[in-house]
């Protein structure tokens, strides 16, 4: 079981990404859905995360009010919207699917998982 993010790239500091994520072939409906980042050097750190419910959702403090996770299960993919990009920004972001906080079929999710299925990354990049 595949996922595949996008949306990557390089902005300048300030400005704006979304960052998608998209399973290859299951329905993400059925999962939480989290956020992770990580820089050379540095230990990966859970970003963000959303529930099955789509009202669960969970930020580290590092993006709190500057970054934004939702999903459109029609469509099949979570955004992470990123404004407001920082120095500290820049990582290789993943997205991972799994179970809820409680298990199968609990709505809620933590940023640091449980998490069965990842996808390859995508390099976000922010010029000072």
């Amino acid at each position: 079981l595949d996922l595949v993010e996008s949306g990557g790239g390089l902005v300048q500091s300030g400005g704006s990404l979304r960052l998608s994520c998209a399973p290859s072939e299951f329905p993400l409906s059925y999962y939480a859905i989290m956020w992770f980042r990580q820089a050379p050097g540095k230990e990966r750190e859970g970003v963000s995360c959303i529930g099955t419910d789509g009202k669960s959702t969970d930020y580290a403090d590092s993006v709190k009010g500057r970054f934004t996770i939702s999903r459109d299960n029609a469509k099949n993919t979570v955004y992470l919207q990123m404004d407001n990009l920082k120095p500290e920004d820049p990582a290789v972001y993943y997205c991972a699917a799994g179970p809820g906080l409680g298990g199968a079929g609990d709505g809620r999710c933590s940023r640091h998982g449980p998490s069965d299925y990842w996808g390859p990354g995508t390099q976000v990049t922010v010029s000072s």
